[in-house]
């Protein structure tokens, strides 16, 4: 297994990688120090691991509760957060309790902002079982839910105290969900590393067929190049916004659709081809260069196309983004692959972008 560390001073944690990861017990006895664990999961992921992972905490001498969410981006509410209140209160779960998330991000994210809240804050570990949780949203302490005006807009910074990313998860992981991990994965080298992209266009057939040794590659670089950023900007004051790549458009489909019509990484997909275009229309990336990004993301199985919500439509939801500044949308562009900048656009030339593609 390998681990990397998540430098954020006494909010520090490890991120371990590796086969049967989740079972990793010397991380779960560091980690857990109540005598309760509380294992949040889905009623797709749960049937799968959730009881194999209750036995091996049990054997650390814990009492262990499982608490079943229905699957799905549109459950991702407060009805469905305060299930798992309802849970913690029923079973008399103090303080010290720990939660773990053990599914993907929607998981992840409710979970981590049920344990920032209850009581004020319970410590919690997250077991991410996609790729897209594994390189994105399982690191770095973002946690909320989502509202029918905007997406992550109700929610909390609150750091794990271990996540736990089990590479044996690809075995039940469907393709689709596969796709979709990859815009996140795809992200981080659009915005930071250059080689890094040039690496998964040359190996991306590889990783869409589960390659082990590429999977793992991408896995490793990507959460390196996240939890650099979210060390240097744990609070999204300025450099950690770059690793909303895309996700100002993705976002706007996503709400624009209704949630879970596409998946997060699909809509990204989607959205990082627009930003690209934007970005061209700016005269800060090159025609080559937005080839390169659509076709790397059609390759990955994403669309590269949004749907036709309509451009009032899009700028409607894009203005509810964490991102705009009294009135002002900021997107996070690139001046070249690897290369990024964070900048307001003039409205004729978003409006032309979304005319066009959108």
């Amino acid at each position: 297994m390998k681990t990397l560390n998540v430098e954020l001073g006494e909010r520090a944690y490890p991120i371990v990688i590796g086969s049967g990861a989740m079972h990793a017990k010397a991380q779960l006895e560091q980690a857990i120090v109540g005598s309760t664990v509380l294992i949040v999961t889905n009623d797709i992921v749960g049937p799968l691991y959730a009881d194999a992972l209750a036995a091996t905490i049990r054997s650390l001498n814990k009492t262990v509760h499982i608490h079943t969410l229905p699957t799905g981006e549109q459950f991702k509410n407060l009805e469905t957060l305060n299930t798992i209140f309802d849970a913690l209160l029923e079973q008399q779960c103090d303080r010290k309790t720990t939660i773990v998330a053990l599914g993907g991000g929607v998981i992840g994210d409710m979970a981590g902002f049920a344990a920032a809240a209850y009581m004020r804050g319970v410590p919690f570990i997250q077991i991410p079982t996609t790729l897209l949780s594994q390189v994105d949203s399982s690191v770095g302490g973002k946690t909320g839910v989502n509202h029918p005006l905007g997406k992550n807009m109700i929610g909390a910074f609150y750091q794990p105290q271990l996540v736990l990313t089990d590479l044996d998860a690809f075995a039940t992981l469907p393709q689709r969900e596969l796709s979709a991990g990859m815009a996140e994965v795809i992200k981080h080298g659009a915005i930071y590393d250059a080689e890094y992209f040039a690496w998964l266009e040359a190996n991306i057939e590889k990783i869409m067929a589960k390659d082990a040794t590429c999977l793992t590659h991408a896995i490793v670089r990507s959460c390196e190049i996240k939890a650099s950023v979210v060390a240097q900007d744990e609070k999204e004051s300025g450099l950690r916004a770059i690793l909303n790549f895309g996700h100002t458009f993705g976002h706007a489909i996503e709400a624009g659709m209704g949630y879970g019509v596409w998946l997060h990484g699909e809509a990204v997909g989607a959205g990082m081809v627009l930003a690209a275009e934007l970005s061209h229309r700016l005269g800060q990336l090159t025609a080559d260069d937005v080839t390169r990004i659509r076709r790397l993301i059609a390759a990955a199985g994403l669309p590269t196309e949004p749907p036709k919500l309509g451009i009032d439509r899009m700028m409607d939801m894009m203005l509810l983004d964490k991102k705009t500044d009294a009135g002002q949308i900021k997107f996070i562009l690139l001046n070249g692959i690897g290369t990024h900048t964070i900048q307001t656009v003039p409205d004729d030339v978003l409006r032309e972008t979304l005319h066009t593609c959108a």
